[in-house]
């Protein structure tokens, strides 16, 4: 491959950065509406009642379903964005999902962010940066 193709190729799939960040977006929102779902059934054992009354329990609460709903989405627009680029470019952006999920845990859901978590996110948003530059 040339060094013109390449940088063609590159462009191509920089145009879809948008699409990637909305896959990223709704995928971190549906992580925190399943946990906020979660949250509000509480703890359970399995065998404490009939599975397919927990599987109903759990699967229509309002955050969990919902929260399923968006990542129904998120994953059609990764589909979307994967029958367009690289998946070598595409897929370490979803790591910034875990950069917003951890900062929007910490501020609104009262999770601890140590020194370690704050250099991964570190870490993770500098690799996603070197890729897209790839």
């Amino acid at each position: 491959m040339t060094q013109q193709t390449a940088a063609a190729g590159q462009g191509k799939m920089s145009q879809y950065i948008p699409f990637i960040l909305f896959t990223v977006v709704t995928n971190a929102a549906a992580q925190l509406m399943l946990k906020q779902g979660m949250n509000s059934i509480g703890a359970f054992q399995v065998g404490s009642e009939p599975i397919l009354a927990l599987v109903f329990r759990i699967i229509f609460n309002p955050f969990v379903f919902f929260g399923l709903m968006i990542f129904v989405v998120s994953m059609g627009s990764h589909l979307f964005v994967l029958s367009r680029v690289d998946v070598s470019f595409a897929f370490p952006f979803l790591s910034i999902a875990y950069v917003l999920v951890a900062v929007y845990a910490h501020f609104f859901m009262s999770e601890t962010l140590t020194f370690n978590h704050i250099v991964g996110i570190g870490l993770i948003v500098g690799g996603t940066v070197f890729i897209s530059m790839k």
